[in-house]
């Protein structure tokens, strides 16, 4: 699976765009692992870069940038560790992590 389509990167505002709203962020899309409980929510990105903005609930809980590129670089016991939740509407960050 395409953890990001150009679909959803067009929709993704850049960095910085929402960094003053906090929990009323928008959330476009949403990355977990299958196997653990780390999820990551994706409020900004930086196309060029390949470097989004969220919150990421793992160790800790957390906002914070992380990279495409090492969300497709992982893998998991049975292949691919990370997917994107298919059926995520955007909504703000309080209420996705409802």
């Amino acid at each position: 699976m395409k953890l990001l389509t150009k679909e959803i990167e067009k929709t993704i505002p850049a960095l910085y765009n929402q960094e003053s709203k906090g929990m009323d962020a928008i959330v476009y899309v949403k990355f977990f692992t299958p196997f653990s409980s780390w999820t990551w929510y994706a409020t900004e990105y930086d196309p060029k870069e390949q470097i989004f903005f969220g919150y990421v609930i793992g160790f800790e809980r957390e906002f914070g940038y992380f990279s495409l590129d090492e969300l497709e670089s992982v893998e998991g016991p049975f292949g691919p560790a990370i997917e994107r939740d298919l059926y995520f509407k955007p909504k703000p960050l309080r209420e996705a992590l409802k």
